[in-house]
């Protein structure tokens, strides 16, 4: 955990808030940890990534438009970028993971890397608050900033909410339709609703990427 740390550039108060980060939910079930997995540190994480993120880009990139704010979050907050991050921490060593999901590749699976990097934000700001936080966040945000350019990463989620904007009284909607495998080879499936219409199907072993498969089913379907 030290190791992590200096990685980190934070040194915890509370180590066990490190260790729910790193613990994923395979592990948790095989070992009957009490404190459970990093899933709901996961979703803490993700709306904090969301709103520094986007505090940033708000504050520094006036000159740019509601549509190319969003973008550039999109780039910034998206599961490739997250993964992306938590190799350059080298997350994958310190995971708790189960024997079959340490088998199956689990130490590099972009999906796990990703939430990794998610529940560790929400670890720090739990432990350090909302500051702390942001300079962890930035510290790997900024230098991506710098470099992403628009085609790098493809969003089909925003840029499906970009076209149904356009029509204020239409409303979309993800639902989780399937779940199935065992804990280290888990598939989600998920429909996109406009309004109430199926109208992009999507499969994925992460409930991200079913959505997003969803989102790009559909606009292949409206001839996007």
């Amino acid at each position: 955990m030290k190791e992590l740390e200096e990685k980190l550039g934070y040194h915890f108060k509370n180590q066990s808030y490190l260790k729910t980060a790193l613990t994923h939910s395979s592990y948790a079930n095989e070992a009957k940890v009490p404190g459970g997995s990093n899933e709901r540190l996961e979703f803490l994480g993700d709306s904090i990534l969301g709103v520094v993120v986007a505090d940033y880009l708000f504050k520094n990139y006036s000159d740019l438009p509601e549509g190319d704010l969003t973008k550039k979050r999109a780039a910034l907050v998206c599961e490739k970028a997250c993964c992306g991050f938590s190799k350059q921490l080298d997350v994958g060593k310190y995971l708790l993971l189960s024997h079959g999901e340490q088998n199956s590749g689990g130490r590099t699976r972009s999906s796990i890397l990703a939430d990794a990097f998610e529940s560790i934000i929400a670890a720090i700001y739990i432990d350090g608050g909302m500051e702390e936080a942001r300079e962890f966040i930035l510290r790997f945000v900024l230098p991506l900033l710098q470099t992403a350019k628009p085609k790098t990463f493809k969003d089909y989620k925003t840029a499906l909410q970009e076209i149904i904007q356009q029509n204020p009284e239409e409303h979309l909607e993800y639902v989780l339709t399937g779940e199935s495998g065992p804990d280290h080879d888990k598939h989600f499936t998920v429909e996109v609703h406009l309004n109430s219409n199926v109208i992009g199907k999507g499969g994925g072993r992460s409930k991200k990427e079913a959505e997003q498969q969803a989102a790009r089913e559909a606009m292949e379907l409206m001839g996007y």
